[in-house]
């Protein structure tokens, strides 16, 4: 949810859904905040309407704006037993999170988040062991297999796609922070 709407606990949303009148007047949705370890909420939706490219959900018992901003930046997910059916080749976001990434036979990380814009294929935020997080690019191009039963994608990354985002080292840091300081 991107902002508040209106004074009586309205929150507009950018709608990340492909199947058309998916959000119905009576419908549960889980409200999932940003942080990973925040439980979810289940809101059930009283009135809907779309605005300028989002869609104006009005939610029962979040009835002022401060019980509405409670609920900016969390991601609202259908339960699992109201989902539509996907096509195959087609994923929830929901699903992917916590799948295991390998590329080849070198094990990168767990996904964290799937982010979507930055261009034409969504990026898996993957946090590897020693806490870095890379953006892998989930584009069919580099996906080999996947198996979301078993929490696992595999993919064929060209060489050096790992290092063109990757964390800076503590040594390349000081490396870093000694070239500033010489130009000075």
């Amino acid at each position: 949810m991107v902002k508040t709407q209106g004074r009586r606990g309205e929150v507009a949303s950018e709608t990340l859904s492909d199947v058309p009148g998916r959000f119905t007047i009576g419908m549960r949705l889980l409200a999932l905040p940003r942080e990973l370890d925040a439980p979810r909420r289940e809101l059930q939706v009283e009135g809907l309407w779309p605005h300028k490219g989002l869609l104006v959900l009005k939610f029962g018992g979040v009835d002022s704006i401060s019980e509405a901003e409670r609920l900016i930046g969390c991601e609202l997910q259908v339960p699992r037993d109201q989902r539509s059916r996907l096509e195959p080749g087609w994923n929830y976001v929901s699903d992917l999170v916590g799948c295991s990434v390998w590329d080849r036979d070198r094990a990168i990380g767990r996904i964290e988040d799937v982010q979507f814009g930055a261009g034409e294929a969504a990026l898996l935020i993957v946090r590897d062991t020693a806490n870095r997080l890379f953006e892998v690019p989930f584009a069919e191009a580099y996906l080999e297999s996947m198996d979301v039963a078993r929490k696992l994608v595999r993919m064929k990354l060209p060489e050096g796609m790992l290092e063109v985002n990757s964390p800076l080292t503590a040594d390349e840091k000081r490396e870093q922070a000694q070239g500033a300081r010489k130009k000075r």
